[in-house]
């Protein structure tokens, strides 16, 4: 043991209340501690916003005033030691015995059992209104382009608010930002069915439909920064390609249970009624589980704080170059998704509150939920770079075929084929995103993430659901058939050189150069 007392700070003092450590106000530690800049006594130059706060608060731990000089020298002996002992930013791996990064890998971690089961009842909920409504407009109107308001008012706030988003789930507890605007969506879902029932005015239900667009916009960040969080960095991707299939397995189950309920009886505000009840077994998730808390250790204040993710992705190429693509795809290629009950009628006259539809959605959904979970299963031990690639023309090829099918059969097989190539391009691209951020960083540069792929969908909805009444469906689809295959080419990671990824000393996966004769 040393003269500073390192040894039974280290094993009596901090390292049995890492919570203490964490939450340790870092301008006090900074002002107790001195300065920290090139001129301090200790060989020990590199201060990074991750190392700071925990240098600071040995030090001024160590400090005895007037043997300041000494106690810094100390604490910088120390500093690694800490961040080992105190960077719980990843629970510790179990011992499951399962291939790390696989589905059953991320399901051996009880939190995330729980709060995956919880989120897959709301979602089915969810997906029944996310099914139902745009179909009630269309019957009520005959007009695609108020479908594309419809899907608008749902998704715009994503674009609109997710930077804001963000900062706030940095500032504030995530878990208890959940629980408010999970509470707040399933309340104003409430007044959805009631204005439905009544046939109320369109302007309305647009209003409702926008304020809950925010509430999810407000809750998505904070979802997205604290879900990886709760299994190891090893075993996320198997988390994200089951998160993705639960979501489209809800599209699946959503839009058949609307069915089967409106079979016996039940109107569509019934059905939204139903889906605010759903929104329980999220909430009681929330309050069963506690959720880790990592907050961005950024030094930006004011308005400059919404540019922080911003300028984490210019700084890692693979970032920006996902972003972008995702944003192109889902302006060009993605407005089918909103306005699937005006394309189902014109191109293969189907009613979009008949049974022909429902099933051809429910298809088309279940061909998500398998492209979205082959990425953590089956596909697993194909590179994700490989994925991608494939992934945008395989997805380029089966909407190029949905656009010309003109006969009421082959829909269904091209749609589950569609549903697949999509979603598991999605996930591929979700998943080396994820895997290329700190944990810090999440919540600075998710919010882009919803932007890129949900945020800029209302926008392609809103211009192509005027477009396809001008010219038709058949022209729009094919358009963004053609754009996927220029992704194809363009949002190839392949030949990408080292310094495009997150290093691996920060958490980032070992780079593997690829041969350019094999990157076909």
């Amino acid at each position: 043991m040393d003269s500073f007392g390192t040894e039974r700070i280290l094993t009596h003092g901090l390292a049995d209340r890492p919570e203490q450590i964490r939450h340790f106000d870092r301008r006090e530690a900074l002002d107790n501690a001195g300065p920290l800049g090139p001129d301090h006594p200790c060989k020990c130059r590199s201060v990074t916003p991750r190392t700071l706060p925990y240098k600071a608060l040995v030090i001024a731990a160590l400090s005895t005033g007037s043997d300041r000089r000494s106690a810094h020298r100390g604490a910088c002996s120390l500093t690694s030691a800490l961040l080992t002992a105190f960077d719980h930013t990843d629970p510790k791996p179990p011992a499951h015995g399962q291939d790390p990064g696989s589905a059953k890998a991320a399901l051996s971690y009880r939190s995330f059992r729980i709060i995956f089961v919880g989120l897959a009842l709301s979602q089915v909920g969810t997906w029944m209104q996310n099914f139902t409504l745009p179909a009630y407009i269309q019957d009520r109107t005959d007009r695609p382009a108020l479908v594309g308001v419809t899907i608008f008012m749902q998704l715009g706030p994503l674009l609109l608010l997710s930077i804001p988003a963000g900062v706030l789930a940095d500032k504030v507890s995530k878990q208890k930002l959940q629980l408010t605007m999970q509470s707040t969506s399933a309340i104003l879902t409430l007044f959805l069915a009631l204005f439905v029932a009544r046939d109320a005015a369109l302007w309305a239900i647009f209003g409702v439909q926008f304020v809950i667009g925010v509430a999810n916009a407000l809750n998505a960040p904070a979802f997205q920064a604290s879900m990886p969080l709760l299994v190891h960095r090893q075993d996320l991707p198997g988390a994200i390609s089951l998160n993705s299939a639960m979501i489209n397995g809800s599209r699946v189950l959503g839009p058949v249970l609307a069915a089967v309920l409106a079979s016996a009886g039940m109107s569509t505000s019934q059905i939204f009624v139903v889906n605010a009840a759903t929104y329980v077994f999220f909430i009681i998730a929330l309050l069963v589980v506690r959720m880790p808390d990592v907050r961005g250790t950024f030094t930006e204040i004011g308005w400059r704080r919404l540019l922080t993710g911003v300028n984490i992705v210019r700084s890692r190429e693979v970032l920006s170059r996902l972003l972008v693509g995702m944003f192109l795809f889902s302006l060009f290629s993605l407005p089918f998704v909103g306005l699937f009950p005006s394309i189902a009628e014109l191109n293969f006259g189907f009613d979009a509150l008949g049974n022909d539809y429902r099933a051809l959605y429910a298809t088309w959904g279940l061909g998500a939920f398998f492209g979205a979970i082959s990425v953590g299963t089956w596909l697993s031990d194909v590179r994700r770079h490989t994925l991608i690639v494939r992934g945008f023309s395989g997805f380029a090829i089966t909407l190029g075929a949905f656009s010309q099918i003109r006969d009421a059969v082959l829909p269904y097989p091209v749609g589950f084929l569609l549903g697949f190539a999509y979603f598991m391009t999605a996930t591929a691209i979700t998943t080396e995103l994820q895997l290329n951020l700190k944990n810090t960083e999440r919540a600075s540069v998710m919010p882009l993430w919803f932007m890129a792929f949900g945020g800029t969908v209302p926008i392609g909805n809103l211009v192509f659901g005027v477009v396809i009444e001008w010219v038709g469906a058949r022209a729009v689809l094919g358009f963004g058939a053609a754009f996927a295959l220029f992704l194809a080419y363009w949002v190839d990671l392949r030949h990408f050189t080292r310094g495009a990824f997150l290093a691996e000393a920060d958490g980032g996966e070992k780079y593997t150069p690829v041969n350019a004769s094999r990157l076909l």
